[in-house]
């Protein structure tokens, strides 16, 4: 495994997702770090872009899977978004998925965020 990685912090995408109803009929803020394990030997001497993962693409499918239909759970959208990455890009050899509600009310506390990441890899994708 390559120890090369390229990483987006800090996405934030509204959502309408979430257990409660509010979440889903009033919509939250959602904060998304992406980091992507890849080999990067060829783009680091060609300089092309054509030969790594292209940031604004990596970019558009969490805000795909954020506008898509409402899930219940944090562990969905996760698992979806490292799983389209997989799929669309070749080159990634593993995705790790990092995304938070901040602000977050859970019984009665308000808490500076809740979160999950994942990790997944392309035999995760291939089952």
């Amino acid at each position: 495994m390559s120890t090369d990685a390229i990483s987006l912090i800090g996405i934030v995408v509204y959502g309408y997702h979430g257990a409660r109803p509010e979440e889903r009929s009033l919509g939250q803020r959602f904060v998304v770090d992406i980091d992507l394990d890849l080999d990067l030997t060829e783009p680091s001497t060609s300089d092309e872009l054509s030969d790594t993962v292209n940031y604004s693409e990596v970019y558009q499918v969490v805000t795909d899977v954020l506008h898509g239909p409402s899930v219940n759970l944090l562990e969905t959208l996760a698992g979806a978004i490292a799983n389209t990455l997989l799929s669309r890009f070749l080159q990634i050899e593993h995705a790790h998925v990092r995304i938070a509600k901040p602000g977050v009310a859970i019984a009665g506390a308000i808490l500076k965020e809740s979160a999950v990441r994942v990790t997944r890899s392309k035999k995760d994708i291939n089952r």
